[in-house]
Parts: C-alpha cells; structure tokens; sequence
C-alpha cells in the first residue's frame, strides 16, 4: 500500500479543497474527469510576463521573493489553464539556504565556489530549518489561497542531483568527480548522499506543512548512472527522501531525464507516480514500473516547435499509449524550452483535456 493509498496519511492544510482535482485522482489512481497536464519548468522561459517580472532580478534572489514567487507561479495557471502547479523554486535552493557558496550563472547554471570532495567538506552541510527557508512557506501560504481548488506541487533536487553539482561544483556532461568519489570513497559517498537526503527531506516537508498537495523528487542526473550503480549507491538516499514525507499522504512524484533503464528501481524507491521522458513509451514504462504506480509524462518537448497538427498527433500516441494505465498525468518529457510559443502550450492542454474527457 504507497503513502496516498494509506488511510493514516497526515491531512495538509489545504488538502480538502484540491482532493478530488483530476491532478490528485490521477496520482491516486482513480477514475477522472480528463487527462490532467502540468508542465515542469512551466512558470519558466516561454511567457512574456514571466520574462517582465524577472528583468534585472537574479535567479536565486527571485526565488527568495514571496509576492514574485506567487507570481510566477500563477503565471501559467491563469495562461495555459493546466491542472496543477508547480511551485517556482530552484533546486539548488536548499543549499544556498544553509550557507552553500553557489550561485545560478545565466547559460551555465548552479556554480559551486568550492566543491565538496573530502570528509571534512560534510561540516559544510548542516541541517535544513524551516527558519532558514521561510520565504517558502510565506509564498506557499500566498500560493495556496489563491489557487483554491488547483494543487500545488512542490519540489526538490534527488540527493544524486545535489551530490554531482556539489561535487563537480556545477553542471557535468560526464560526472568524473561524481562517479570517482561514487566508486573511490563508497563509505564518504554514501555520508554524503545520506545528508543531502535529510537536507531534502526538511525542505520537502516545509512545503507540504505550508500547503502543497503533492510532491516531486527531481533526479535531474541520475540517467548517467547504470541500474547497478543506482540501486547500490544512490536508491537508499531517494527511499529514504520518500520515507520522510509518506505520512503526509501527499503524491511522491519522481523524475529524472534518460532513466528509461531505471524505471522500475525510481518506482522502487517509494514514488507514488513515476515520472517518464520521451524515450520510453508510456505502455513500455508501465511493464518496467509496474503494478501500483501511476505514470508521468511524456511528449518531447521539442514536438511544439512542430505545427498545430503535428503537436495533436504525437499528443494522441501519447494518450494512446497511456490506454489501460493505472493513473495518467499527461506532461512534456521533460520541460518548457526558451522559445516555445505559449499560445502552443495552452492549444495543448486545451486539446488533452477535450480528447479525454469524460
């Protein structure tokens, strides 16, 4: 029985007024009006108004700001309509919070001043308090009432994710620091991850005790690692993430990027929903997941750059595929890209829900 199945799961604040939204009857694997969308990275780079807000406002210091957090997260609830949102965070916020020196380069991304490779570098990773990230709570707070019955989705980076940037000291095609201290120091390696799971943990609570309705592990990484390697040395730092939250009885969503080959152990892990990429059709995800899970995903995102009709097409192979699937929450195989026409977007969702509606 997951945590969501389980009659003992904590309520949140807000949880009576999103319950039966077609978002949270898909993570539970119920019957639902329509498909539910939400896209990842969706308060992101395609709209305009998101573009005004944050001119001249760095990154991380966006993140920090409640009124502009709420914002940006409404943006594309009030544009596209989708089902759910997503809060507007990074996932390197949690780190910066308890004093990481790091910073969101523009082109680049999360730059870590001075990588953790050595024991003595674990000091530098203390505990995650909810003083430390109160501004989450402020906004979720904002967020919630005026999303009313739509849910919130929180988030946060996998202690593999947290690990290589931190590792590596920023983004890594190949994560030759990463997997050397993997393979070299198993014991520090697993120190490692082990805190990075409680600092992720606390984070993940902070938002689901401020309102959030579900949440979403986000393994961004993890695909550059083989099913061994992750079972060994990374899947008991991810359960241990789920574990923490399971009282709540929110949805446990994970994701990573070209994890075709990891599905079944993500599942493994304790998600109630596993995210799924373009690569693997959503029938092949299913029989690696398997029973007991609702699916996530998962149209390439680069199909929008396609017309109107093309984008209707692929999106009904993915619907076709989802066919006879436990729980289905329709979404891009990863996330919104820059240039992606907005219009595109809302003509999307419009779309899933009209083929699927009940």
């Amino acid at each position: 029985m997951s945590a969501i199945d389980s009659p003992k799961g904590q309520q949140t604040k807000h949880q009576p007024q999103t319950y039966d939204s077609a978002f949270l009857k898909a993570c539970r694997r119920e019957p639902v009006p329509h498909t539910p969308v939400w896209f990842m990275r969706q308060a992101g780079r395609s709209l305009p108004e998101y573009l005004k807000v944050r001119e001249g406002i760095p990154m991380l210091e966006s993140c920090m700001r409640p009124e502009l957090v709420t914002e940006i997260t409404l943006q594309p609830v009030r544009r596209h309509k989708v089902d759910a949102a997503i809060y507007f965070s990074d996932i390197v916020v949690p780190l910066k919070a308890i004093g990481i020196d790091l910073d969101i380069k523009p082109g680049v991304g999360p730059v870590v001043a001075d990588p953790i490779r050595t024991r003595a570098d674990l000091a530098r990773l203390r505990d995650l308090t909810p003083e430390d990230v109160h501004y989450v709570t402020e906004a979720i707070g904002m967020l919630t009432g005026e999303l009313g019955a739509t849910p919130l989705i929180g988030f946060a980076g996998a202690p593999f994710t947290l690990a290589s940037y931190l590792v590596e000291g920023g983004p890594s095609r190949s994560h030759e620091h990463t997997k050397a201290l993997m393979y070299g120091d198993p014991q520090l390696w697993a120190d490692l991850l082990d805190r990075l799971a409680e600092i992720t943990s606390a984070f993940l609570k902070v938002q689901i005790e401020a309102g959030a309705s579900a949440v979403q592990l986000f393994d961004s990484w993890v695909g550059a690692l083989a099913p061994a390697d992750y079972r060994r040395s990374v899947m008991p730092a991810s359960a241990k993430v789920f574990d923490a939250v399971a009282s709540y009885g929110v949805p446990r969503i994970h994701f990573g990027v070209g994890t075709g080959e990891l599905l079944g152990l993500m599942g493994e892990a304790g998600a109630d929903v596993v995210g799924v990429d373009w690569r693997v059709p959503l029938d092949e995800a299913a029989r690696r997941v398997g029973p007991g899970k609702a699916l996530q995903g998962n149209l390439d995102p680069a199909v929008l750059f396609a017309s109107r009709e093309v984008v209707e097409e692929k999106a009904d192979e993915v619907l076709a595929a989802a066919k006879g699937l436990e729980g289905h929450v329709f979404n891009l195989g990863h996330g919104v890209m820059p240039a992606m026409d907005p219009d595109a977007l809302t003509r999307l969702v419009e779309h899933v829900h009209t083929r699927t509606a009940v």
